[in-house]
């Protein structure tokens, strides 16, 4: 009888894991949106009209539209709306190459806007936080796409793409709320980094995520494998302004 009920509470856990993620994960996306929201509000939301350029416009509707699919994909799939999930799923496919677009086209107007000719250490910074981010995404998005036919791997890797994102919103809101925090942020060259509290945030909930996966499902191939794409990107923002490849790179991409 007790080796019946251990079983049987195994697979109660291992449900409500399927549930949390395949069922409640747009609660997870509606969370994010809202720390986008407030991170951005005062600087876009409230201000959309008094935009330097149109590139500011092209990125910010992108993203904010990459939110409401990622939301609504997750609220299709708790009403059981398969087939209308798929074909939202599909819009996805023209919307990553307008974010990927738009996001080092704003990426290189900001640089070259106050270039002189000579790039320092914040701008080969800044490079790697916007370009090592899309690539960490695009690899969560490329495998989650890949395994589109496997619900419960391609869920997991489409929670793994909102993590290179959080950076620019906890940035705004520790600049625009929290500025007495500064003086204990990690520091570059005397300069405190905001977004090592994003990077620790985004660490942490999928540090959760690995250890709730194993402990239900003995699953390392999924939430192990994001979190050391995202340690190495964190580890390129905060050590490859160093490095004369990465600095070459850089003026490449802004040439």
């Amino acid at each position: 009888m007790e080796i019946k009920k251990t079983g049987k509470t195994k697979n109660i856990r291992k449900m409500k894991l399927e549930k949390a993620i395949t069922l409640q994960s747009y609660l997870l996306f509606a969370a994010f949106f809202a720390l986008v929201l407030t991170g951005f509000w005062y600087s876009y939301f409230t201000r959309i009209l008094d935009q330097e350029n149109y590139r500011m416009h092209t990125h910010g509707v992108a993203l904010t539209l990459w939110c409401i699919m990622l939301f609504l994909q997750a609220f299709l799939i708790r009403k059981k709306l398969n087939a209308l999930h798929k074909i939202v799923g599909k819009f996805s496919y023209v919307l990553v190459p307008i974010i990927i677009i738009t996001t080092i086209d704003l990426l290189r107007y900001s640089i070259n806007k106050s270039f002189n000719g000579q790039l320092g250490t914040s701008e080969f910074l800044f490079v790697a936080l916007v370009i090592n981010a899309l690539i960490a995404f695009l690899i969560f998005y490329g495998l989650a796409i890949y395994h589109r036919k496997t619900s419960t791997i391609h869920a997991r890797y489409m929670i793994c793409t909102i993590f290179p994102m959080i950076t620019p919103a906890t940035d705004r809101i520790i600049g625009q709320h929290f500025q007495s925090l500064m003086p204990y942020l990690y520091t570059i060259e005397g300069s405190p980094i905001p977004m090592v509290a994003g990077f620790l945030l985004g660490n942490v909930i999928l540090l959760g995520l690995c250890i709730w996966d194993w402990y239900s499902h003995k699953r390392w191939n999924v939430f192990p494998f994001a979190l050391l794409i995202l340690l190495t990107y964190h580890y390129s923002v905060l050590n490859f302004y160093k490095f004369d490849f990465w600095k070459t790179f850089s003026y490449w991409v802004i040439s």
